[in-house]
């Protein structure tokens, strides 16, 4: 993250490993001898593992990523709701017009070596994580012991375990801190009256920077 301005910026660790859980699904950027590569994968953080925590998560065996980047560093980006912010919001425009749209975002950005694990024990203990993690929102979960043995064998061959462990995170909340309390306060509500889920999110990322 190269630009970021000390009012955007979150290190509070809970806040960034609450966007992680909330917001599984990574993009995971790798350089390989092909240059730049993204793949977007749904990765768990263990909190327990290193100070900055442990990514884990799979890819198919098909993927090149766990042959071409492993033992290499990765960045893996995690980002919550974003909205565009109108100008016709804030109170100041009815006072200079002195004032343009902008866009806000809330993401993480976590860097560490891409550690690859092919043994079966492994990867089916990081989706059993991963499937409960998923699911225990399910009035009904499903659990791996509901598929066929056999089956699940199969499958669980077809793919590939990875592991980050954190060596450096940055978090980035761009929610207005930029702003007057009374332009925020008008963009929060203009986020609120609209009927976009994500709007709403980043209404409440707005609100709780606020408090």
């Amino acid at each position: 993250m190269t630009y970021l301005p000390p009012h955007f910026l979150e290190d509070d660790p809970d806040r960034i490993t609450s966007l992680i859980e909330q917001h599984p699904l990574a993009h995971v950027v790798a350089h390989t001898n092909e240059g730049l590569q993204a793949h977007h994968i749904p990765l768990l953080i263990d909190e327990r593992a290193r100070d900055h925590g442990t990514l884990i998560g799979h890819v198919a065996r098909n993927n090149e990523l766990w042959r071409t980047a492993a033992g290499t560093e990765v960045l893996a980006i995690f980002q919550a709701a974003d909205a565009y912010i109108t100008p016709n919001w804030y109170p100041s425009k009815q006072e200079t017009d002195e004032v343009v749209p902008t866009w806000n975002y809330a993401v993480v950005h976590a860097w560490g070596p891409l550690i690859v694990h092919d043994d079966e024990k492994w990867v089916r203990g990081a989706v059993g994580k991963l499937t409960h993690a998923m699911e225990r929102q399910n009035e009904h979960p499903w659990k791996m012991g509901d598929a066929p043995q056999p089956y699940l064998r199969e499958m669980l061959h077809e793919i590939v375990g990875i592991e980050i462990p954190i060596t450096r995170v940055l978090g980035k909340w761009k929610a207005s801190q930029n702003r007057t309390d009374a332009d925020r306060k008008g963009a929060i509500a203009g986020l609120e009256r609209r009927d976009e889920p994500g709007d709403r999110i980043m209404a409440r990322i707005m609100a709780a920077n606020d408090e």
